[in-house]
């Protein structure tokens, strides 16, 4: 197992507290993996025996079947009689009414939950509604630049990171793509695997989806809009343009069932005049840049939007609440905000035209304020600062710690 701290030592912060601990995410981006190293940590920093140590995976064939009921009744018998039990339940929301277990288990015995799981029912506006504030929820994402550098040392030598994050955009961060060496189209089939697996069992049967097609054809849409402010209705319009109609409702659905299954990330936009969050031409991003290219090819055309895309999960997995920003002559890619922090990001591919510098540099510029700028680009020479811009290679700030 490849040590991942970003989110191990975040969850280690509350063992032994009443709280359950939730991992959220899409599927495959390593929450299992994460169970085990805390479980690895408990008994050989905390010296928790192995016999206090409870783990179970519901989604595998011997709890296919399994009612709420028999889950409880199940983990009470493994319960530890000497102390308290460290219960750790992947998947759970292949158990229908799995929250009251995990309710009941908090409420009357000795215990401390960890539980996993892949989609809308472990969205924090559903479990909300269940573990009302008796949770602590942690997004995990697929492996970051910094970490998907870590998982390729360990079976090929590492190039430059400037170098490498070519290969990073192209070939995403799902952890069990970078246990090998493997070959592109390798990578894309079993990303593909998850995609489809995701689609068919998260969305199509969980939410008795009939038309296929149509589903596919919002996917295509806004895997190929990455970046791009969009509506329900501009798909819907583009969709009757090639008569294929489907109405702004259906498109709106499908959009949230997708975001709810992890593959997408809603990005709104925030008026910076105004102070308030618009409702309308929002941006989608992916869970993992590699899923657009399994599922449409590789083009080398997207790779603009594509480290768009890494950024903006870069972000998010530092903990920012992540918006486009609606300026005076335009927008700002990024404004992302966490606690009293805020940074305001612009992603060039390059830098080479004057009119691009000017037009990245002057929206930055309207902004009065004192909080950080970024323009990020991934030109050779980057670097500097500009006015009070400062200006850096995409690679340097994935890896940088100081923001």
């Amino acid at each position: 197992m490849i040590y991942r701290p970003l989110y191990v030592d975040k969850i280690m912060a509350y063992v032994d507290t009443p709280f359950v601990k939730i991992l959220t995410g899409v599927r495959r981006c390593g929450k299992s993996t994460i169970l085990k190293m805390i479980m690895e940590r408990l008994k050989t920093q905390h010296n928790i025996p192995e016999g206090r140590i409870v783990s179970c995976r519901y989604d595998s064939m011997e709890y296919e079947d399994m009612t709420a009921k028999q889950m409880y009744a199940q983990l009470k018998e493994r319960l530890s009689p000497d102390g308290k039990t460290y219960l750790f339940l992947d998947e759970v929301q292949e158990i229908k009414g799995w929250e009251k277990v995990v309710n009941s288990l908090a409420s009357d015995f000795d215990v401390d939950l960890y539980v996993t799981g892949s989609n809308s029912r472990m969205m924090s506006s559903e479990i909300s509604t269940y573990l009302t504030g008796r949770y602590v929820s942690f997004r995990i994402f697929t492996l970051s630049f910094g970490e998907y550098l870590m998982f390729k040392s360990q079976y090929t030598e590492v190039g430059e990171p400037k170098a490498e994050l070519a290969n990073y955009v192209r070939l995403g961060g799902f952890p069990a793509t970078h246990l090998q060496e493997f070959s592109q189209d390798e990578v894309y089939t079993i990303v593909r695997d998850i995609y489809n697996s995701t689609i068919f069992s998260d969305i199509v049967k969980r939410n008795q989806v009939r038309k296929i097609d149509q589903l596919e054809r919002v996917v295509k849409y806004t895997f190929n809009n990455v970046g791009n402010t969009f509506s329900a209705k501009s798909i819907s319009d583009y969709l009757k343009a090639e008569h294929r109609a489907l109405d702004n409702e259906t498109v709106y659905s499908y959009l949230e069932k997708l975001e709810k299954a992890y593959l997408l990330h809603r990005c709104s936009r925030f008026d910076l005049q105004g102070k308030e969050i618009l409702k309308t031409q929002e941006k989608f991003y992916l869970a993992d840049t590699a899923l657009r290219y399994s599922v449409l090819g590789y083009n080398a055309d997207s790779v603009a939007s594509s480290l768009e895309n890494v950024v903006y999960l870069e972000l998010c997995r530092r903990g920012y609440t992540v918006n486009v920003g609606k300026s005076g002559s335009g927008e700002i890619d990024f404004v992302a905000v966490r606690q009293n922090e805020k940074l305001y990001v612009q992603v060039t591919q390059e830098l080479r035209s004057p009119k691009t510098e000017k037009r990245e540099y002057e929206r930055l510029l309207e902004i009065h304020d004192n909080y950080p700028k970024y323009v990020l680009t991934t030109d050779e020479f980057s670097g500097g600062n500009y006015e009070g811009i400062k200006t850096m290679h995409i690679a340097d700030f994935l890896l940088s710690s100081e923001y």
